[in-house]
């Protein structure tokens, strides 16, 4: 969880200057390497322009790391589509002082040929003289960072009909396919400078926005969608026609594109936007939209006349992955609903409060969708509004009613209940009662923050006597990757008697308002689980194996097993060590596919079974992507789609005996492999990946078909009862070279790995001597 303050305007600004001591710390300049660039695949870095026009279409760029050799571009809906047209990389120097050489000896060529009034110089040497230059201009950048370094090109054509929205796109290459990066569909005509990347950022062929003068300022006729790029130090300007009256909404998407870059703090780029009238004066400016990042601006225009738009970092930063999109005119826009939910399978209406909404309310009836939280968007003329949240629960659904500010005038509940309530005023509390017994476990939660709500709630719990028995303020969701400040509070009490409490709900800086509406949840414990599974891109080879990440997020006490499946899967794919033992938060398992399986692109679902309360419950594992934000952080950020990339035969391994594995008393086990695969492999070898601490091969012994591998665990580390799965690969060794005073080391050559190995641990936890 960061401990960046997003949402509080006073606390970013006073943040400013300590996030420029930061960063400086970090390097002023960029690093040569971003964490998430470390992945043997494909690694993207931005897409510009991250979306276009339904019926049109236009070029993107896709900037990234190991690109090379990309073959296709796929999309999550089908109304989109892609062909290549081009990739570049930045100049090698060896190319660059090739280049220069022979450059230099056209130049000589040409000197020489007009001292001697010769036609020595022709004109296919002046071009490719002319050629050598561009090309050392483009591409010759080498202070680009390798993970922006390289550049593919496409075409995109989106069909008429595309939904509009936020979508996925990949690319795929020799080397396996692409996690997701945001790309949108939207309804306005769009507006795109031209494209910076890591080749040309330096170049002084764009014309840049930040030009004060007029001719640097692109005009565009509202509405529209403006796309762009920001460089350091740069501000890009847009002009346009306004007429008195107009109320115009400029929404941007910045952080909504790239949630988070590993290396920039806060950990994304921090637009602000500002509009300014003719005569420079400035009439709206923003630097979020509550506790969004991506700042929202709504204006009346004062008179008619021609208007500027700024937008730019707001601490001046920039580079090729400084990406934004911003959608203005006269559009629907909703600012808050409520209730924030409803119960299953009961209709329920909706206030709708906003900007050119078609209508005041909403009528809502999902009669087969099941409890969790969902978008909804509303049209005005055929335009479609932002998406906000909305949640439906199993349980029962109340209004709360005012007053109820003190405890004599305090609401009474009925557990288990669901409470739609809102802190409608500047200091406003919302007290509750209810009936309990000693010994029962209760579990009270806000969901706000999470649906869109700008309230920074509070918790607190109270005997009948006013004694205090709980508060909380903030609980950390880690299902909830695309937040960095979890506002939403929770607390989990065993009543200590029968009798009278009291639930307040409030606001941590006593803001209140139409807006501050929330869901706050009071019964029982409901143990359940969710499921990440990491990457949402498995790339590997036909007849191998290769390693999955599954996170559970459990709730509510539950610390049950939970057995790991696939559905609909083809023949023969196969996860093993599919299961979480209980207590743990997440286990890597392995996937094996079979030899046979053709090359290509398909999805993949994986599943989690548990028995919860004597009821079995099974639950679809969401994919997603393990994120760095700002140098330190993490955040498990969802994706549509698990896809599995087959591309070309690997070696299959598999074990001479059946896991799993018991470490006894005296810490160690010897795995037995079947290796006849590997006959002429001169040196084999095997080592554990991310094993726990304590664990490592001791030795490697071969006999003929079969391989032994003695694994050996400190049990001063490893405590007894420890499970998990354990995960080895194998590799070959060869005679490495070196200079005279180096000592050679071998070369590696991985020949694959095995099927995870459950193992448990049952040694009686003293000191291995």
């Amino acid at each position: 969880m960061t401990t960046y303050p997003t949402s509080e305007h006073a606390a970013r600004r006073a943040s400013v200057a300590g996030l420029v001591l930061l960063f400086a710390l970090a390097g002023a300049a960029w690093p040569e390497a971003r964490a998430q660039a470390t992945r043997a695949g494909p690694n993207l870095g931005y897409v510009y322009p991250a979306g276009g026009q339904q019926g049109t279409t236009f070029t993107v760029s896709i900037g990234g790391q190991n690109l090379n050799g990309t073959t296709a571009a796929s999309f999550s809906t089908p109304a989109a589509v892609a062909k290549l047209i081009g990739y570049e990389r930045p100049l090698t120097q060896k190319e660059i002082n090739d280049l220069r050489e022979k450059l230099q000896q056209l130049t000589d060529k040409r000197t020489a040929a007009k001292k001697e009034g010769g036609q020595s110089f022709t004109a296919e040497d002046e071009k490719e003289a002319t050629e050598i230059r561009r090309t050392l201009t483009t591409r010759g950048n080498r202070q680009a960072p390798p993970a922006l370094a390289e550049t593919v090109t496409l075409e995109v054509t989106l069909l008429p009909d595309a939904p509009p929205g936020d979508h996925e796109l990949r690319l795929k290459t020799p080397a396996g396919l692409s996690h997701p990066l945001v790309f949108s569909i939207g309804q306005l005509p769009e507006n795109v400078p031209p494209v910076v990347t890591a080749t040309s950022a330096r170049d002084a062929v764009r014309p840049r926005l930040s030009d004060p003068r007029d001719r640097g300022t692109l005009e565009v006729t509202l509405p529209a969608a403006m796309n762009g790029q920001i460089l350091p130090g740069e501000v890009d300007r847009f002009r346009f026609l306004a007429r008195q009256g107009q109320r115009l909404v400029f929404a941007v998407a910045a952080r909504a594109l790239i949630p988070y870059l590993a290396d920039a703090v806060p950990g994304w780029f921090q637009a602000t936007i500002a509009i300014h009238d003719a005569k420079g004066r400035e009439l709206a400016y923003a630097d979020d939209y509550r506790f969004n990042p991506d700042p929202v601006v709504s204006c009346e225009i004062p008179a008619d006349g021609m208007y500027t738009l700024e937008i730019k970092d707001a601490i001046y930063r920039g580079r090729e992955d400084f990406v934004y999109r911003i959608t203005a005119g006269e559009l629907p826009f909703v600012t808050s609903i409520f209730p924030l939910g409803g119960t299953v399978g009961q209709p329920v209406t909706l206030a709708l409060q906003g900007w050119h909404l078609p209508r005041p309310s909403l009528d809502i009836t999902e009669p087969s969708r099941g409890p969790g939280a969902f978008s909804l968007s509303v049209r005005e003329q055929g335009m479609l509004s932002n998406p906000v949240r909305f949640a439906l629960s199993s349980r029962a659904s109340q209004r709360e009613t005012e007053p109820n500010d003190a405890g004599a005038a305090a609401q009474t509940v009925t557990l288990p209940v669901v409470v739609d309530g809102r802190i409608d005023r500047t200091g406003d509390e919302d007290i509750f009662r209810f009936e309990g017994r000693g010994g029962d476990d209760i579990v009270a939660e806000v969901l706000a923050r999470r649906l869109g709500s700008p309230i920074d709630s509070v918790l607190t719990l109270t005997d009948g006597s006013g004694r205090r028995l709980a508060t909380n303020d903030d609980w950390d969701d880690r299902g909830s990757g695309l937040l960095t400040h979890h506002a939403d509070s929770r607390l989990q009490v065993t009543l200590p008697a029968d009798g009278t409490y009291f639930l307040r709900v409030a606001d941590t800086q006593k803001r209140g308002g139409t807006d501050y509406g929330y869901r706050l949840q009071i019964g029982p414990p409901q143990p359940d689980f969710e499921l990440r599974v990491v990457p949402s891109a498995i790339n590997l080879r036909a007849g191998a194996t290769v390693p999955v990440t599954i996170h559970a997020l459990r709730r509510d006490g539950f610390r049950g097993e939970i057995i790991v499946g696939l559905q609909n899967a083809p023949a023969g794919f196969a996860l093993s060590g599919a299961r979480i033992p209980a207590h743990q938060e997440s286990v890597r398992v392995t996937l094996t596919i079979p030899a046979n399986v053709r090359e290509g692109t398909l999805p993949l679902t994986v599943l989690g079974a548990a028995t919860i309360l004597g009821r079995d419950v099974v639950h679809r594992a969401v994919p997603a992507d393990d994120r760095m934000q700002a140098f330190a952080y993490r955040h498990l950020v969802p994706a549509r789609e698990l896809r599995v990339n087959v591309a070309g035969r690997g070696s299959t391994l598999r074990l001479a005996e059946r896991p799993p594995v018991r470490f006894e008393a005296d810490g160690t086990v010897r795995i037995r492999i079947s290796t006849p695969g590997l006959r002429q492999v001169g040196a084999l070898n095997f080592e554990l990946l991310e094993p726990p601490e304590g664990l490592s091969v001791r030795r490697v012994q071969r006999r003929g078909d079969i391989t032994e591998v003695e694994l050996v665990a400190d049990l001063g580390k490893i405590k007894p009862g420890t499970q998990g799965n354990l995960i080895l690969q194998a590799y070959g060794e060869r005679p490495g070279t070196a200079g005279a005073k180096d000592k050679p080391s071998p070369a590696r050559n991985s020949l694959g790995i095995l099927p995870a190995i459950p193992f448990e641990m049952h040694g009686s936890g003293s000191p291995r001597t």
